[in-house]
């Protein structure tokens, strides 16, 4: 890779990777003396919180994260997903268990997903009350204008937009370098928090609650650190740590070390003129002159900080559909370069109502803060679990030296979170609870798709291709012209395996078989995309003038790609492998669906069963999910599956084919 264009990946990361933790100096100091969980203001405690500050952006960021964490990519993609990829097909009951955790991990992610960009956005329009009084009444009406506008322009995607997200940002890095430098030089013996005894003496000084209480507020400082894990794909490991070590980091830094400055200078020097009362520290030490413009550089860069995060939401929430964790939604692709860029407007309108509730409801920054923090210690915790076995299971380490490690880690975030707990009742619950919601419908969708799938099997009477070909040249069955594709939820690769279920219900409904019978089965393998030559495989069972044609297509794609089955149809066609019309809006499609029907005795498992039947009713039909068009003809035969709630969806597979009603 050239140098001009690791530059260019490093600039991206800038915008897209780093703006939700290049805008917790907004806020971090500033709840830590004077929010809701606020530690004593002297001289001691300004110099001890600075260096816990510090010291958490290395061990966490840094050495956690940067060193560590980016190691473990999935065929170069990263995120809770790769993590769990990484550990497919390992049966172990401690292994089981990471998955399933990564699994509400990925759930405690939305819970963040609704409080960064308002506490994000909040926190940079109270500026405006540094500039004028008068804007105090009109702060919260601001901010939700911002994220109704942010939420609002989604759907023209991130293309056009994000060439300005790393030029913005970096200008935001350099001005928080700018801003610490001026603050060190107010009082330039806060360098000595450089030095981790600070940190140490200050958690003893505090005790056991009042340690816990200052980490419950100095974890803000590193949120958004899942980040650079979860968007490894787009820029690389090495793009992403040299722009990490480049430019964030340092800056962070500096803006930290300002903002102690700030403060202890004036609990120490007489007649400084500093002013340690207002809770907006951030804004207070910015020059009158500049207070405006740095106001709408805020504002800029919390824009960046919450789109980036909206973006993941999106990514994520696609990832778990390809992976069989999460109903079909509809998905646009809004850019015809950039396969990553897509939208989901039930995903973007679901986070869009969460953003303005919390803005309308807590309406400070230094209120939300007070339930942020939470889900990401959680997801720091999770990750550093699935660190720990993808370490022995890939890297081949040793338990000993994956457990002194991660272990390590693992102890630390654990510290965090029981430190974060502390504001559950504050409002930590809701990023809590939206998470475990969002890990119910994760693991109730694959759960119902097993239990459909047994029961399919266990009530109809299963034929064999060969069985099939049998009748057609016995003549048992009466042959129409068309040509149908069939979708198959399993793969037909020889004249043993079974046919669907629904082309035997069109037989007995029409008393037809079709002429040209093509079986589909998609299958999204867990890596993130499939190259071309590796996408179709092929049967051809029969081709024959009188007898018809029956041939199976086998269509691979990874779990950050969406399906396409009319293009792949289209292209077998072109290459004379398929008898299929030339037009595709001639072309009939038979699914199946199912219509579920449950006699058992468990409340629990009737409830579970009306959540999976509500989220089927409202998924995206699968012809449409993978890729046949609405103008598709399709042929629905209507399957009765009687459950009996016994079936056990596995976690663990090593990838997963979309069944046709039910993926």
């Amino acid at each position: 890779m050239s140098n001009k264009a690791l530059a260019g990946l490093c600039l991206g990361a800038l915008g897209v990777v780093f703006g939700d933790i290049g805008t917790s100096p907004l806020y971090t100091m500033s709840e830590l003396f004077f929010g809701l969980h606020r530690v004593a203001l002297s001289p001691q405690n300004v110099m001890g919180a600075t260096s816990l500050i510090i010291w958490g952006l290395f061990l966490v960021v840094s050495l956690k994260y940067v060193t560590f964490v980016l190691r473990a990519d999935f065929e170069g993609e990263g995120g809770g997903f790769a993590l769990h990829a990484l550990l497919s097909g390992d049966n172990r009951k401690t292994r089981r268990f990471i998955q399933f955790a990564l699994v509400l991990a990925a759930g405690l992610l939305y819970g963040e997903g609704i409080i960064t960009p308002a506490i994000s956005v909040l926190s940079a329009v109270e500026g405006l009350k540094f500039v004028t009084n008068a804007a105090e009444p009109y702060v919260v009406y601001i901010a939700v204008g911002i994220i109704v506008g942010l939420f609002a322009v989604q759907s023209k995607g991130t293309g056009k937009v994000g060439v300005w997200f790393g030029p913005v940002v970096l200008l935001w890095f350099l001005s928080l370098a700018a801003l610490g430098v001026y603050g060190i030089s107010k009082d330039p013996y806060i360098l000595h928090a450089v030095n981790p005894l600070n940190a140490i003496r200050f958690l003893m000084d505090c005790g056991i609650h009042g340690s816990l209480v200052a980490l419950s507020t100095a974890v803000l400082a590193i949120t958004g650190c899942e980040a650079l894990y979860a968007d490894l794909g787009h820029f690389g490991r090495r793009a992403t740590r040299l722009a990490w070590l480049a430019i964030p980091f340092p800056a962070l830094i500096l803006v930290y070390l300002g903002q102690g400055a700030w403060l202890h200078g004036g609990l120490t020097i007489a007649n400084s003129g500093l002013d340690v009362q207002n809770n907006s520290l951030f804004f207070s030490m910015v020059p009158k002159a500049l207070l405006l413009p740095m106001v709408a550089l805020a504002t800029m860069a919390t824009v960046i900080a919450s789109q980036a995060l909206i973006s993941g939401a999106f990514s994520v929430t696609r990832q778990a559909i390809a992976l069989g964790l999460f109903p079909r939604l509809k998905i646009a692709h809004t850019s015809d370069e950039h396969m990553g860029q897509v939208y989901l407007p039930a995903v973007n309108w679901a986070l869009a109502v969460g953003c303005i509730l919390l803005t309308i409801t807590f309406q400070t920054s230094s209120s939300l803060a007070a339930a942020y923090g939470f889900a990401v210690c959680g997801v720091m915790a999770v990750t550093s679990m699935g660190m720990w076995a993808v370490s022995q299971a890939i890297w081949g380490w040793s338990l000993a030296r994956a457990t002194a490690l991660f272990g390590s880690f693992l102890l630390l975030d654990l510290v965090l979170l029981t430190a974060a707990s502390l504001k559950f009742s504050d409002g930590g619950w809701i990023p809590c609870v939206l998470g475990i919601i969002v890990f119910a419908v994760m693991t109730t969708w694959k759960w119902g798709r097993a239990e459909v799938a047994t029961g399919i099997e266990e009530q109809l009477e299963p034929e064999t291709v060969r069985e099939m070909m049998m009748r057609r040249r016995e003549n048992d069955w009466v042959q129409s012209k068309r040509s149908v594709v069939v979708m198959s939820s399993k793969p037909i690769d020889s004249l043993d395996d079974h046919v669907p279920a629904v082309l035997k219900l069109f037989h007995q409904r029409f008393g037809i078989t079709p002429r040209h019978i093509i079986f589909v089965t998609v299958v999204q393998e867990k890596r993130p995309v499939v190259v071309r030559d590796e996408r179709v495989e092929f049967v051809e069972f029969c081709r024959d003038e009188v007898l018809g044609s029956v041939v199976a297509l086998r269509l691979h794609y990874g779990y950050m790609e969406t399906p396409s089955v009319r293009k792949a149809l289209a292209l077998r066609k072109e290459k004379n492998k398929l008898r299929l019309p030339g037009s595709a809006k001639r072309w009939l499609v038979l699914v199946g669906q199912d219509h579920l029907h449950y006699k058992g005795k468990s409340p629990v498992v009737a409830l579970r069963l009306k959540l999976f039947g509500f989220m089927l009713r409202n998924s995206v039909p699968a012809h449409q999910y993978l890729g046949l068009g609405d103008d598709t003809g399709v042929i629905s035969e209507v399957l009765h599956v009687n459950l009996r709630g016994g079936s056990k969806a596995s976690a663990i597979d090593s990838r997963t084919s979309i069944h046709p009603t039910v993926a």
